[in-house]
């Protein structure tokens, strides 16, 4: 159902129709000298180095107000904003639930949405390959899906 495409030094992931359903950030632990982070953390990916985990970056509300040049009413508005509240009435009670330390940013993508992340800790280290940390991160992801949540 997922797939993920590397991209510099993180993972996209994709949902089974190709929409994009969150990013991968592998923690690559302390790289010294900082200004050659891209050359250890290419090399670390050739030599499929095993990382112990990352943060995971996920679509957390889409509004649907902002960002549009386009007239509104007042109904518009509050039934988007109350859709909005719904969701993140979801996701206050998983992340609640299930005690996850997260951050909320406006996506980099979408300046109508928020982005939740959330660390990801692998039980054994993980090889920095796709299909092994796709693995890994397939049960959180299907999870998260059948909460509605992605």
């Amino acid at each position: 159902m997922w797939k993920l495409d590397r991209e510099d030094d993180f993972f996209r992931i994709f949902d089974k129709n190709h929409n994009i359903a969150g990013y991968f950030v592998p923690d690559y632990g302390n790289i010294f000298p900082e200004d050659k982070a891209d050359e250890v953390i290419e090399q670390m990916h050739k030599n499929r180095d095993k990382v112990p985990g990352g943060y995971l970056t996920v679509p957390m509300v889409k509004f649907g107000i902002f960002g549009s040049e386009e007239d509104m009413d007042v109904m518009y508005v509050e039934s988007h904003l109350s859709d909005a509240l719904l969701r993140l009435e979801a996701w206050k009670e998983f992340l609640l639930q299930n005690q996850m330390h997260h951050a909320i940013r406006l996506s980099h993508t979408d300046q109508d949405m928020l982005s939740l992340t959330f660390p990801v800790k692998f039980t054994d280290p993980v090889s920095l390959e796709k299909t092994a940390i796709l693995g890994t991160l397939e049960p959180t992801l299907d999870l998260l899906h059948e909460k509605g949540l992605l």
